[in-house]
Parts: C-alpha cells; sequence; structure tokens
C-alpha cells in the first residue's frame, strides 16, 4: 500500500487472503498501520545489520526452520551448558531432556552426487534436467535437476556455459578435478555467505592460541579414529603398536606449540601406515605387500593402495571444501595446515578426523571385497593410477561409505558421512564466533 501511494495510487483499504480458511480480511489502510509498518521495516533492518543472536532453547519453531542446520540451536546450547556448569542438583531434580539435542537433521540427503568422469563426455540441460551425452551426441543419461546435489567432474569433461549457469541458480557446487582426482578449481553459487564468520575465521587464525586450539582437536581425533580402525581391523596388531599411538596421543594433547604438534601427529602417522598393510585380507596379499615395501608414498603413488588413498584424499578434500563454504568459512585459511596460494588449509584441517574414518575406510574395504584388483591399474614410469573401470568401482564403494550412517558421540544422533562433514564445519563456524567455547570432532568406537 505504501508503495502503491507512493506511485501516485488512493490507498484505503487492503486484503489479506488465507488460503488455507479461504477466508479474506479486509483492513484500513490509515496513517498509524502505515507508521507502524514503516517502524517494523526500520527493526528488520536492525536485526539484519546486527549480531546473530543467541540460539534459541528447545523452540518450537526450530524443526520448521530452514537456518535451523546454520545456527544449530540444540547442539550450540548443550555444549554451552556442558561447559559453563556443573549440576550439583539431585538427580531427580535435572532436565537433561532439554538438553539432548533433537533430531532436526534428516540423516542423510537422498540427491544424486553425479560424479562424471568419462573423457569425452558432454553436460548439459534441457528442460529441468541434465542431460550427459557421449562423443557422439548419443544421450548417457538425463537426471532431474532438483534430484542433484552436487557435481564433480574429472578430467577432460565438458559442461556447457548454460549447465554452469543453472547450476549456480539453483545452488549446485560444481567441482572441476584433474583425470587424477586432484582438485583444480570449484563453482561456488553467490549465496548468502556470512562476511561476520570469515571475519571471525581471520581474527582468530591469526592468534597462535586459537590457531593450536583448532589445530589440536582435529590432531587428536585423527590419531583416535587411526588407532581405532588398527585395532579393529589388523589381523595381529603388536601391542607396541597401540602403545605407541597412545603416547603420541597425549604428546599431542600436552603440545603448546604448532611444531610440536605437527611431529606428534607425525610421529601417529609413521606407526599407523608401518602396519596399514596388517588391516588387508589374504586375498589382497600380493598389493599389500608391495605397500609395505613403498611405505606411504603421495607423489607419485608408486603401488595400487597408494594410488586409492591418494584419489581417496582428493575426493575428501572436494568434500570439505564443498563444506567449509556451505558454512560460510574460508577454505584457504586454516590452523594445521599452514596457508598458502591454492591450498585449501582449512578444508585439509577439517579433513584429518575423516581421513581415517572415509578414504582409508574405502581402500582397505575395496580391496578385501575384491571389487579393486590388479586389473584395475595402469602402471607406468609416472606412477601408479586407477583405469576408468577402477575409478568406477571407487566411487561405487566411495558413495557407499559417504551415505553410511554413524552415532555422533556427543549429539547421540545418526548422520550420514557427508552430513557429518558438514555439522563439524558449522561447528567451526560456531566456535570462530565464540558461539561454542570448545571443539571436539567425530570419533569412532
Amino acid at each position: 500500500a505504501i508503495l502503491l501511494e507512493e506511485a501516485g495510487y488512493d490507498v484505503r483499504e487492503a486484503i489479506i487472503y488465507y488460503a488455507a480458511e479461504k477466508l479474506r480480511l479486509r483492513i484500513d489502510v490509515d496513517d498509524a498501520l502505515k507508521a507502524e509498518a514503516l517502524a517494523t521495516l526500520e527493526a528488520a533492518k536492525r536485526a539484519a545489520a546486527g549480531p546473530r543472536p543467541a540460539p534459541l532453547v528447545n523452540d518450537p519453531k526450530c524443526p520448521r526452520c530452514s537456518l535451523q542446520p546454520v545456527c544449530l540451536p540444540d547442539e550450540i546450547n548443550q555444549q554451552r551448558f556442558i561447559q559453563a556448569t556443573i549440576d550439583t542438583r539431585p538427580p531427580q531434580a535435572r532436565s537433561d531432556d532439554a538438553l539432548t539435542p533433537r533430531k532436526l537433521w534428516p540423516p542423510r540427503d537422498d540427491g544424486v552426487h553425479v560424479v562424471a568422469q568419462r573423457q569425452g563426455v558432454r553436460i548439459g540441460v534441457r528442460g529441468k534436467a541434465v542431460r550427459v551425452t557421449d562423443r557422439e551426441g548419443a544421450v548417457v543419461r538425463d537426471i532431474p535437476l532438483m534430484n542433484i546435489e552436487s557435481l564433480a567432474v574429472l578430467g577432460g569433461v565438458q559442461v556447457s556455459t548454460q549447465a554452469l549457469t543453472v547450476f549456480a541458480d539453483h545452488e549446485i557446487p560444481v567441482a572441476f578435478l584433474s583425470a587424477a582426482g586432484r582438485l583444480v578449481a570449484m563453482m561456488d553459487p553467490m549465496g548468502p555467505t556470512s562476511a561476520a564468520v570469515r571475519a571471525a575465521q581471520v581474527r582468530m587464525l591469526d592468534r597462535p592460541d586459537k590457531a593450536l586450539e583448532l589445530a589440536r582437536a582435529v590432531t587428536l581425533a585423527k590419531i583416535a579414529n587411526q588407532r581405532t580402525l588398527l585395532m579393529r581391523n589388523h589381523a595381529d596388531l603388536p601391542h607396541a603398536a597401540s602403545r605407541d599411538m597412545q603416547l603420541a596421543y597425549n604428546a599431542a594433547e600436552r603440545a603448546t606449540t604448532m611444531n610440536e604438534l605437527r611431529g606428534h601427529e607425525g610421529a601417529a602417522a609413521s606407526v599407523y601406515f608401518r602396519h596399514f598393510s596388517g588391516m588387508f585380507k589374504a586375498s589382497a596379499t600380493q598389493v599389500a605387500a608391495e605397500f609395505n615395501a613403498n611405505g606411504r608414498t603421495r607423489r607419485p603413488p608408486p603401488d595400487p593402495i597408494n594410488a586409492v588413498l591418494s584419489f581417496g584424499y582428493s575426493m575428501l578434500t572436494n568434500e570439505c571444501v564443498a563444506a567449509c563454504r556451505l558454512a560460510s568459512l574460508e577454505p584457504t585459511i586454516g590452523a594445521l595446515h599452514t596457508t598458502r596460494p591454492g591450498r585449501p588449509a582449512l578444508a585439509l584441517d577439517l579433513m584429518e578426523p575423516f581421513r581415517p574414518l572415509i578414504a582409508d575406510s574405502v581402500a582397505i574395504s575395496t580391496f578385501n571385497r575384491g571389487e579393486l584388483t590388479e586389473g584395475h591399474f595402469l602402471r607406468t614410469a609416472a606412477g601408479c593410477a586407477l583405469t576408468d573401470a577402477g575409478r568406477k568401482g571407487f566411487f561405487s564403494a566411495y558413495g557407499r561409505r559417504m551415505d553410511t550412517e554413524v552415532t555422533h558421540p556427543v549429539f547421540e544422533y545418526r548422520l550420514s558421512y557427508r552430513r557429518m562433514l558438514m555439522l563439524h564445519a558449522r561447528l567451526i563456524a560456531a566456535w570462530l564466533l565464540g558461539e561454542v567455547p570448545t571443539l571436539a570432532f567425530l570419533t569412532t568406537r
């Protein structure tokens, strides 16, 4: 009504229509109502420009709010309570249910994470679907646009400008990787990035004590998960190996400098990969023995296990970059990993606790189940790499792992590993903003 009057119209009444009740409500447009509307508008502007309000406590609006995965009200309130108080009331007077996070997140997304790796394939749009065609123009597959969560293209896969525009409009992240799986670039939609989060990230991680706090949290979770994976899967793990990893964990917990922390992380990794081949079954004896002889070698990977580990870490880096961006974090400014041009340092920090849980587990399972064999690898003077068929087998196992649901040890609800990455990226943002006092990352038993 106010805008119409600005355009020269005389507006004396308005009608509000309630579709569910099929009810029309007439209201008089007078000076008092217009003044109230303008005051409400100014209040909304002030709220938008101000700091983010404290999360609500058990509010019934939260389950239906689209911003719930951003503000994490239940999780943040629980962490604040744990750190700020010691409950000395008698058991009958406690109300712990109010502090147990409600299961507001779907445990996993049901959309499609598209990976295009066949060289010469073209990706375009036709109506409301993404069309994949081969070199000759024959249709390989049509995928409804509404079902796509992300797109990753490897090597010489072509994506049309029209398709990129549609992906941006639908806020679908697109990752461009080399044929070997190295992340080259990402296209992100121009969504509502929070400048406050990035400003806090730069400010906090520039402080040595805060950078060390984040680095210690991811390192402890990584060492714990590596030790658990060894103890769970190794056929005959020496007691000394388990003991040495626990000692490295304890030393990392007490580390007072970044270099000291990195030293203990490296010591744990050395023990872990020294016994890594013991997690492979008899059917994979040959590749395990080759890995045992080479050790963990990245550039170039000399054997099949190293090749799968490197490829898996590249794909996991892509996932962590996307999770950081969704949380309004800058992936290139990290703590444990030093910041340098072209390096997604924070994404690599986020990835550390999930390396053994996702990439290492995929490498172990694909060989133990026979999904990958010697025939799925190409050996050249430049190293060992997966063939097209090998990458297809890897992506099948990787997709299953990312969709596997696991119970969060603190929040006690189940999420897929892909959702866990997003949750922990959001928690890093909350810690940077001072909404939660400490950081803790996923560990499994």
